[in-house]
């Protein structure tokens, strides 16, 4: 393949630090068009708008909608030639199986797979604990060092080399670039869950117990596993296929089978 051309979006923001850090790493490496989200829209999943504002920038457009609403705009309208999607960085990791579906970030990676364009989603982890709020930490460009050597790293051989054609899109995850150079892990998403929830009167709180281990170093993630592999400082990459694949099934066969719709519920 000649030079891609790449769309790039985020779910933190056209402005954040981890969009512009990486849009000058992947310059080097093809056509590179911005469209993402005019604000934070973290946390919204595959959310999608019927109709969405579209503005242009200097990096190439703005959209007053989700990363989902991104892909779709840049990927019908806006930029149709695409070749590569990537997502992010992402200010903070997007690990674990539980994860991937809530994450505006790997959420537009997914999106781009059924257009049939190959993507990257990005993140990089920021030890913190779960009482944390994530607009608050501090992440300058330099930061995202390792996570942008990695991107643009797999967004220049891959296609070369095969990826996409055993796999639908790259969760990458990356520690931050104080902890010095990080070594490239191929990773499976972690299936430890550690949510939980306490009542107080009539509130419930939510929180994820294992960002404070993660703090610690303390994770009960085997090895093989994405947020084992950050933890460890190393690049996290997980080849993935997009959501609601479906194998054969005997026993469910089976089950149809034996349905009767005339009988009383």
């Amino acid at each position: 393949m000649d030079e891609p051309t790449i769309l790039l979006t985020n779910d933190d923001g056209i402005e954040s630090a981890g969009l512009r850090a990486v849009y000058d790493g992947l310059d080097a490496v093809g056509d590179v068009t911005v469209v993402a989200p005019a604000d934070d829209q973290s946390a919204v999943g595959r959310a999608i708008s019927h109709e969405v504002t579209v503005r242009e920038h200097e990096l190439g457009y703005v959209v007053e909608g989700t990363p989902t609403d991104c892909v779709v705009a840049g990927l019908e309208a806006l930029v149709p030639e695409t070749d590569l999607v990537v997502a992010g960085c992402n200010r903070g990791a997007n690990l674990g199986a539980y994860v991937l579906g809530r994450s505006g970030t790997v959420s537009a990676a997914v999106e781009s797979t059924f257009f049939e364009v190959p993507a990257i989603a990005v993140s990089m982890y920021i030890p913190v604990r779960d009482d944390t709020a994530f607009a608050d930490i501090e992440a300058d460009g330099d930061s995202y060092a390792e996570a942008v050597r990695a991107t643009a790293y797999l967004a220049d051989h891959a296609f070369e080399a095969g990826v996409f054609e055993q796999c639908d899109y790259l969760n990458v995850n990356a520690p931050v670039a104080e902890w010095g150079p990080a070594d490239i892990e191929v990773t499976q998403p972690s299936r430890v869950y550690e949510m939980g929830a306490v009542r107080d009167g009539d509130a419930v709180t939510l929180h994820d117990r294992i960002w404070e281990r993660m703090a610690e170093g303390d994770i009960p993630d085997p090895e093989g596993s994405d947020r084992r592999a950050v933890v460890d400082g190393k690049v996290s990459v997980s080849p993935l296929t997009a959501p609601h694949t479906t194998e054969h099934h005997e026993s469910l066969d089976a089950l149809a089978e034996t349905y009767d719709p005339a009988a009383s519920p």
